[in-house]
């Protein structure tokens, strides 16, 4: 009995302190309730300016820098305030990633193959011939290291970089006449930057820097042969087709270019972590955000484009065969004299190996079965 009596007392003590403990917490979240705004109150309001390289027209790569504005108002309530400038409103496109390094502004949204000028090893962070297409990009930069090596190259030009969107493998661009030999390609005339243009002067073309609003009269006028842009979808609103009816594919140079964020490394370093993770997830919805919208909106505009005439055409193995052959030579020949470039060239080439072995598995012999069955 006593033992019972013992028991009954302990049992209603603890539960007279367990209501006690229970009413003490319920006092304290209470009095923390209202604290929860005033840690949301405490960040700062930032405001950057973004320049981008691209028009406002191309409504599918430009938004990508729409999309990363919008989802950090959204996330921090407006106080990560980010405004977008197409290109040539704060400076031209292709001086975006100067204007991020200088301080000019505190970001830009550009590919890097923009600046292979600077250093061909630019090249990687957007694409080079017969390179990644765009998901093994999206692998490379996010597990297989081509993130760690791309920013030491970067944190030379004082910028850290974010994937931010991607096109997919884009088109072989627009002919006046048909192509069909490495012969034809000699002494051509055609609008293509970068790499890409490198490559098709070994094979004896003409490569020329020309901005897009320049391309539709330098086709019209005979000023060029040919140029090379993105795809369908973008391609169509440019007009291309009505002055080059002859439409190839694929764009060997571009097989996954990536778009980039490009931040400058002392503003990014003011940022509040919570700002700076904010960031990486809006970053992170652009890049495939965009690739999404592209896989939508290209096969509809190329059935417009061919039901306007145009002529689509693959290029031949014999033209496809030699600019390989010339693009390893050019990396190989850079890898021999630019430190930087054989750096991230050694490793990427493994990455590309291996990719391409697993691709060429279950990837490539369901897409052919597929595509076969039209």
């Amino acid at each position: 009995m006593e033992r019972r009596s013992f028991l009954t007392k302990a049992g209603a003590g603890l539960a007279a302190g367990a209501a006690v403990g229970l009413a003490a917490c319920a006092k304290k979240e209470e009095a923390a309730a209202p604290a929860a705004p005033a840690v949301q109150a405490g960040l700062p309001e930032v405001k950057w300016r973004l320049t981008s390289s691209f028009p406002k027209s191309l409504d599918t790569i430009y938004g990508g820098a729409d999309v990363l504005a919008n989802r950090l108002r959204a996330m921090t309530d407006g106080k990560f305030d980010i405004r977008v400038f197409p290109a040539g409103e704060i400076v031209p496109g292709l001086q975006a990633l100067d204007a991020v390094q200088q301080g000019t502004v505190e970001l830009c949204h550009t590919c890097s193959y923009y600046y292979v000028g600077k250093d061909k090893t630019f090249g990687f962070g957007t694409t080079v011939p017969f390179g990644l297409n765009a998901r093994q990009m999206n692998a490379w930069v996010m597990f297989g290291g081509g993130q760690q090596l791309l920013d030491e190259f970067f944190s030379n030009y004082n910028v850290l970089s974010f994937l931010g969107g991607n096109t997919g493998v884009q088109m072989g661009g627009w002919y006046r006449q048909p192509i069909k030999t490495v012969g034809d390609v000699n002494g051509l005339k055609i609008r293509i930057a970068g790499l890409g243009g490198e490559v098709f002067a070994r094979l004896g073309a003409i490569p020329q820097q020309i901005a897009g609003g320049d391309i539709y009269p330098s086709l019209e006028k005979g000023t060029i042969d040919a140029a090379e842009w993105v795809g369908p979808y973008d391609d169509e609103k440019l007009g291309f087709y009505k002055v080059a009816p002859h439409y190839y594919y694929p764009g060997w140079w571009e097989p996954g270019p990536a778009i980039t964020f490009f931040v400058n490394k002392g503003e990014w370093a003011k940022l509040p972590r919570v700002y700076q993770e904010a960031f990486r997830a809006a970053a992170h919805e652009a890049n495939v955000t965009m690739m999404a919208s592209y896989d939508d909106k290209n096969p509809q505009a190329l059935a417009r484009l061919l039901g306007n005439g145009v002529k689509l055409q693959a290029y031949s193995d014999e033209i496809m065969k030699a600019a390989y052959k010339a693009a390893f030579e050019l990396y190989n020949e850079e890898a021999g004299r630019n430190p930087a470039w054989a750096k991230i060239f050694t490793e990427w080439d493994k990455y590309r190996k291996s990719q391409n072995a697993w691709f060429s598995v279950a990837e490539a012999s369901t897409d052919r079965f597929l595509q076969s069955t039209r």
